[in-house]
């Protein structure tokens, strides 16, 4: 009774670590997603939410790096999946399939979301005379430093 070395056995056993890798940084990756969606409904950017979307972004650049290829794939095949495709994680086919398609809209309305509140944020400042960024544009723009000294009573 000893350790077994079929290698079958052992490269299954690798490409079930890789399918279970893969689905694990599936996860994060999406949870990463679902956190920079719900940070931008509620309007919150804040430091998580740059994180998370660094999360998201990295991996964008990984996956278009990889020529729209995940990095894991290659392992899963060489490993005896019969494709290294999104597929080879442990979510139903249909999903796995077009995580592409999906992901991509959720990508742009998690950017829309968090433009508009960075966008309403920096129009609230500039209406703030007492705002740092106000005192910061003050001392760069001559414009600027008469509206501020004046406290926007320029016509």
């Amino acid at each position: 009774m000893g350790i077994s070395t079929d290698p079958r056995r052992h490269r299954q056993a690798a490409l079930t670590a890789v399918k279970l890798i893969h689905t694990l940084i599936w996860f994060s990756i999406e949870s990463c997603m679902a956190y920079v969606l719900w940070a931008g409904f509620t309007r919150r950017s804040d430091r998580g939410a740059a994180i998370a979307a660094g999360v998201v972004a990295g991996e964008t650049v990984i996956f278009v790096g990889s020529g729209f290829r995940c990095p894991l794939a290659q392992f899963a095949e060489r490993l005896g999946a019969e494709s290294g495709s999104v597929t080879d994680i442990y979510l139903p086919r249909w999903f796995a399939r077009n995580l592409p398609a999906i992901h991509v809209p959720l990508i742009i309305l998690g950017g829309y979301l968090h433009a508009r509140k960075l966008q309403a944020t920096r129009a609230q400042c500039d209406d703030d005379v007492n705002s740092p960024v106000a005192e910061r544009r003050a001392h760069e723009s001559p414009v600027f430093r008469d509206r501020f000294l004046t406290g926007w009573k320029m016509s």
